[in-house]
């Protein structure tokens, strides 16, 4: 890839400052995601993604590889870099070869985040935080007099957002079980896990026009699951829902219910969840509204109410 110069002429990226590589990268992201919110383009500008990944040399998968590997179509295959310039494009970096855990493709985390609408002041839970580049990217837009609370079930990979998070005063991460942990009441939730509900923790915890974005998705094999990024939006106590994606991703363990995936696989082989209109808590028998019903929750075709 070469930029031109003010005469025209091509020039080596090699030649490009890091400032200059973070720039091109972030409108890569803009254009992939179609990023709208405020702010947004300018953490992906501005957070150094070298310093959250470790020190070099790193490892680069290619996304169209990392999805064919997962559906046991041949092996992911990385490029070794030690060029930090080389981490900014819209590529899958590995974290732990050994557990295939990566940090993420710019372009989809882009547009999940995007999708909560953040605003400056406002309180954003993120469950699976991973080494904490994303959660930077919140802390970013919400600025200083919002906060981020950010979870992780890894605890190793929890202590390593918390250093790389270290410089955030408005940013704390723990580390804990999805199930389990409470973070309080927020303007906004990115769940970056594969779950079959939402927890009602969860809907609780919104606060009045809140958001959550959260994966719904069928496992694929024992650690990856494909399903629907979905947000929810509550308004005078009524879950809306929408999509937002397709999403391949990490199964969240103990935020599934196994009774519930034979209706998760029917949901999304038939259609139904990428159409899903509301997210129900009252009680009701299940009828044909109800793509997947939960002791707790509903997904529903119906209208929020």
């Amino acid at each position: 890839m070469y930029r031109k110069s003010r005469c025209g002429e091509r020039v080596d990226p090699r030649m490009m400052t890091i400032a200059e590589c973070r720039a091109f990268y972030a409108q890569e992201v803009r254009f992939d995601a179609s990023l709208t919110t405020p702010g947004l383009l300018e953490a992906f500008a501005k957070v150094p993604r070298e310093e959250f990944l470790g020190p070099g040399p790193w490892q680069i998968g290619s996304v169209n590889a990392r999805a064919m590997s997962a559906e046991g179509f041949g092996q992911l295959s990385y490029i070794t870099v030690e060029d930090p310039r080389d981490v900014y494009h819209n590529v899958v970096i590995a974290l732990d070869r050994a557990k295939d855990i990566n940090n993420g493709q710019p372009g989809s985390l882009g547009r999940w985040i995007d999708a909560l609408e953040l605003k400056p002041g406002e309180r954003v839970y993120h469950l699976g935080c991973g080494v904490g580049y994303y959660t930077a990217m919140m802390a970013e837009v919400v600025g200083p007099s919002g906060s981020v609370v950010g979870l992780e079930l890894q605890p190793d990979l929890a202590a390593r957002a918390k250093q790389n998070l270290a410089g955030y005063g408005n940013v704390m991460v723990e580390a804990g079980d999805g199930v389990a942990f409470d973070p309080g009441e927020c303007n906004a939730m990115f769940v970056n896990c594969g779950v079959t509900h939402p927890q009602t923790k969860w809907l609780e915890r919104l606060r009045e026009g809140g958001r959550l974005v959260v994966p719904f998705t069928m496992a694929v094999n024992a650690t990856i699951g494909q399903g629907v990024m979905t947000k929810i939006t509550l308004s005078s106590g009524r879950y809306a829902t929408e999509m937002v994606s397709p999403v391949g991703i990490y199964s969240g363990g103990s935020l599934r219910d196994a009774a519930l995936e034979p209706q998760m696989i029917k949901g999304l082989r038939t259609g139904g969840l990428l159409k899903l209109k509301s997210v129900r808590l009252d009680a009701h028998e299940m009828g044909e509204t109800c793509m997947v019903h939960g002791r707790e929750v509903c997904l529903s075709l119906a209208e929020p109410k």
